[in-house]
């Protein structure tokens, strides 16, 4: 039997990191994002805006086309960063879309598969922003939501052999992260300078996370947020 994942926003940073190890181990990888992937590998690749929802339910219909998924990562995820005072209901209906709606809609979708074979894994991608942030209202309220997602998703889905959890990045080395925090950035300079450990994380520290959930030795784990950021869930100060 071919074993079968699909990653939003699988094509750069962490996405990328994540397909790359899947196709590694041996999984067969779909990928859905708006820019191809440039790694060398195997995977399918499905073009996909993810603020258009017709456009990606009618992509994880495809995705489905080969046969059933049984290991999800709701990867995708946009930033916008502003202040309480200068965030736009236009901005949240945005960032809530490719956020939320989509590891619903990816979530729901293959979602049958799973309940076939008696098996799944659903891994969402939060932050370490949940626990506060300042210039991140509207993502940081996406990211929570795909925490109390996952909940939710354990206590529902466990008869049926499905597990649901979380993995939350601290500062990760993408260009993702680079764009809402610039470098030069007095905020950014004094954040780095309180990771505990003293350094950025790199895509791969978040692809081995979300690798042990996607194991299927990982079967008495759910409903779980594991926090991959360098002890910044523990200590340090934010500017």
């Amino acid at each position: 039997m071919v074993e079968r994942a699909l990653v939003t926003g699988g094509a750069r940073g962490i996405g990328r990191a994540i397909s790359q190890s899947l196709l590694e181990a041996g999984i067969e990888v779909t990928i859905l994002d708006k820019v191809a992937p440039d790694f060398e590998g195997a995977c399918n690749f499905i073009e996909v805006d993810f603020e258009d929802e017709v456009r990606t339910i009618a992509s994880l219909q495809e995705a489905l086309q080969s046969g059933a998924i049984t290991r999800l990562v709701n990867n995708v995820g946009v930033v916008k960063p502003a202040l309480l005072e200068d965030s736009t209901l236009e901005e949240y209906y945005s960032v809530m879309s490719v956020n939320v709606r989509a590891a619903i809609l990816s979530s729901k979708t293959l979602l049958p598969g799973m309940r076939e074979a008696g098996f799944g894994r659903i891994v969402n991608i939060s932050s370490r922003t949940v626990l506060g942030k300042a210039l991140r209202t509207n993502y940081s309220a996406s990211k929570g939501a795909l925490v109390s997602l996952a909940r939710t998703w354990a206590l529902e889905l466990a008869d049926s052999g499905i597990t649901a959890n979380v993995v939350c990045p601290g500062p990760i080395r993408t260009e993702l992260y680079n764009k809402a925090n610039p470098p030069d950035s007095p905020r950014t300079i004094a954040s780095l300078s309180n990771i505990p450990l003293g350094r950025m994380g790199e895509p791969s520290d978040i692809a081995r996370a979300v690798m042990f959930f996607l194991d299927t030795s990982a079967s008495f784990i759910t409903g779980q947020t594991l926090h991959v950021c360098g002890g910044t869930s523990v200590g340090r100060v934010d500017f």
